[in-house]
């Protein structure tokens, strides 16, 4: 369970406590690749799949594709190649702490919520043997960290995420200009398509508050040869606009109030939010990603239980 005073801001304290939370989880296996290799199982592993182990006199019944001519040449007799299944896997976690994100109406900010189901990711992959990663991005800034398998890493990764969250004090109206951000969601998309190694296991957990036409070609780029999921963290009043009541939002001038019981406002937001959510199912649907979604209301060790279907695949 989240502190009270997690609400806005977790530190690193906070998300290192988060191995509670991740104890009974099992992180999912990449998803079956279509095309089928030798035999009639298909892989669990994107790419190769294979590691070189060692190399030794050729016997009757190897694959003669894995004769390694220069070893042959040398010792002047047949040698062959052996590989054995590669036991770790790199795991990537795009985690998105834009400013949109520092916002909630119930339960945790979004800001918060991304960034504890990066930290439950994060032990989760190092327990599983997994090298761990991430790019962690919040407008302004992005950090990116190489997949390794070491607890040292995975306590970087986790002092980033503290660092590079909004602090309620700190926060100033020009950084909700969305329009003058850099480092955002379709920049976090092409660091990982240069990061990201043949077969990795992609997290991407934003609000996806900032889709541009770009978005869906770059999550499909990277979903063509490693294995992505998609966490959406939203708020209720942002897909439900109460009937009745005044509420205040921020704005480059400070506070705005508005009337939600006014029809013509009402009229104003749903149509925003369909056109959003049209935009957003389309981005996922081309992009060929099946989304799961996390409510600031939710805890997220609860809700990736229930998506940590037994194949792994969440969504």
């Amino acid at each position: 369970m989240i502190r009270a005073q997690d609400a806005t801001h977790i530190d690193l304290p906070g998300l290192i406590r988060l191995q509670a939370d991740a104890r009974a989880l099992k992180l999912p296996a990449a998803r079956p690749v279509r095309s089928k290799q030798a035999g009639v199982q298909r892989s669990p592993r994107r790419g190769r799949g294979m590691a070189f182990a060692e190399v030794r006199q050729y016997q009757p019944g190897d694959d003669i594709r894995s004769i390694d001519w220069r070893v042959t040449a040398r010792r002047q007799s047949p040698h062959t190649k052996l590989y054995e299944e590669e036991r770790e896997r790199p795991v990537l976690l795009l985690c998105d702490l834009s400013p949109s994100l520092f916002f909630a109406s119930i339960g945790a900010y979004k800001q918060v919520r991304s960034a504890q189901l990066a930290g439950i990711l994060s032990w989760l992959a190092l327990w599983s043997g997994d090298q761990v990663g991430g790019i962690v991005f919040n407008g302004r800034e992005l950090t990116v960290q190489r997949p390794a398998r070491r607890k040292k890493s995975v306590l970087q990764l986790l002092d980033t995420l503290a660092k590079l969250q909004k602090k309620p004090e700190a926060i100033k109206t020009a950084d909700l200009q969305e329009s003058s951000l850099t480092a955002n969601l379709d920049t976090a998309l092409r660091e990982a398509r240069r990061v990201a190694h043949t077969g990795s296991r992609i997290f991407v957990l934003s609000d996806f508050l900032s889709i541009s036409t770009e978005t869906s070609r770059l999550l499909g780029a990277l979903a063509r040869h490693n294995s992505v999921s998609a966490l959406r963290i939203a708020d209720p009043l942002e897909l439900h606009l109460p009937e009745s009541g005044r509420f205040a939002v921020a704005s480059e001038e400070g506070p705005v109030w508005f009337d939600a019981g006014n029809p013509q406002f009402q009229k104003a937001w749903h149509e925003k939010v369909e056109r959003h959510e049209y935009e957003l199912a389309e981005c996922f649907r081309t992009s060929g990603i099946v989304p799961a979604t996390v409510m600031t209301s939710d805890e997220p060790a609860v809700i990736l239980q229930s998506q940590l279907g037994p194949r792994g695949r969440i969504g």
